[in-house]
């Protein structure tokens, strides 16, 4: 679906049974209040015996502090604020983050004509398609769109890597480091400090490549043992791994001035504020503590968090496994009955 038909789809779900829809009501503070929550908004106020936070994993674009020490010549940008490359000044631009969105915009940049570095940090690369499926289509398949947050090592650097490297268009093209490499695009390490014009650069390229590497070697041996299990190897496209990006002495500073950068993009990630969230819910990170969308206050639930219990929970159809787990929390409690599980 494009952007147009999902918000089409969505719309006529909730017009499908009446669902009470509220647009354009930010929420200013949520409280506790004797038997529930009183949520405040822009437009009325409500009591609830029972609150679901599903504002999502993406809020707030984070800029990293390091901004700050840029010359005020330097144009500065977010994600959000960018609309296309007629938009910035004239000249080079630098993007800070590799992730969905980075790499996608050095793509547009480059196509663009303009003189585009990518600094890059820990990262996630798939191809679009491989042996002629579209990537998620495999990943659906093969069970790692399934895994749960008890299958991984550490939890909380799970549910902070970055997006995969993947755009959506129609031309499903690839546009991971060796593509964008080949389009002209300089690809540098981490961006680690700023001292005027010049950018410190980080010595962990080599090692961030390869171990993003190891990982799609690790997806794609998966995906072929599932081809061969399932007796499908005569009916998808021969073997054919993507390329890889071969640096053998990136640099270790990057002077903006004397490259002729005018611009520089933090495609940096986000955050997700939640200042009028008044409920001891937060974890040390600012981060919503839950345990499968349940947590500590009862009566308060989160919905879309990224990794919440399963990978695909804050992805469109992953988000349905989470919802029916909670729709059940709440009707048990609801009936005054308090499942261990809740």
């Amino acid at each position: 679906m494009t952007a147009t038909e999902l918000a089409a789809y969505l719309r006529a779900y909730a017009d499908s049974f009446a669902a009470p829809v509220q647009h354009d009501s930010d929420v200013v503070s949520v409280t506790g209040a004797a038997g529930g929550f009183v949520v405040r908004t822009t437009q009325t106020t409500w009591r609830a015996r029972n609150l679901v936070v599903a504002t999502g994993w993406s809020d707030q674009p984070h800029v990293p502090a390091l901004a700050a020490g840029l010359p005020r010549g330097i144009t500065q940008v977010t994600p959000v604020s960018y609309r296309n490359p007629a938009q910035l000044s004239d000249g080079g631009v630098l993007i800070v983050g590799a992730g969905a969105t980075g790499v996608q915009l050095a793509d547009e940049l480059a196509a663009a004509g303009r003189d585009v570095v990518l600094a890059v940090g820990q990262h996630s690369r798939v191809p679009r398609r491989y042996r002629g499926m579209d990537i998620w289509w495999w990943m659906e398949r093969v069970g790692v769109l399934a895994a749960t947050i008890d299958d991984v090592g550490d939890p909380r650097q799970a549910r902070h890597e970055g997006s995969l490297q993947l755009v959506g268009r129609d031309d499903r093209r690839d546009v991971d480091l060796p593509a964008l490499h080949a389009a002209g695009v300089q690809v540098v390490g981490r961006a680690v400090a700023v001292d005027g014009s010049r950018v410190r650069l980080a010595a962990d390229l080599v090692a961030t490549t390869a171990a993003a590497d190891d990982r799609l070697r690790r997806l794609l041996d998966q995906i072929d043992d599932y081809i061969t299990a399932q007796g499908l190897d005569a009916e998808v496209l021969p073997v054919a791994r993507p390329g890889r990006l071969r640096v053998t002495d990136p640099p270790a500073q990057l002077d903006l001035s004397d490259r002729g950068i005018a611009t520089v993009v933090w495609a940096t990630g986000y955050r997700r504020p939640y200042p009028w969230l008044r409920l001891p819910v937060l974890d040390r990170h600012g981060e919503i503590a839950q345990r499968r969308g349940v947590t500590s206050v009862e009566g308060v639930y989160v919905l879309g968090q990224r990794f919440q219990y399963r990978r695909d929970s804050n992805f469109i159809d992953g988000v349905r496994h989470d919802a029916s787990y909670l729709a059940r929390c709440i009707a048990l409690r609801h009936a005054d009955r308090h499942p261990t599980a809740c």
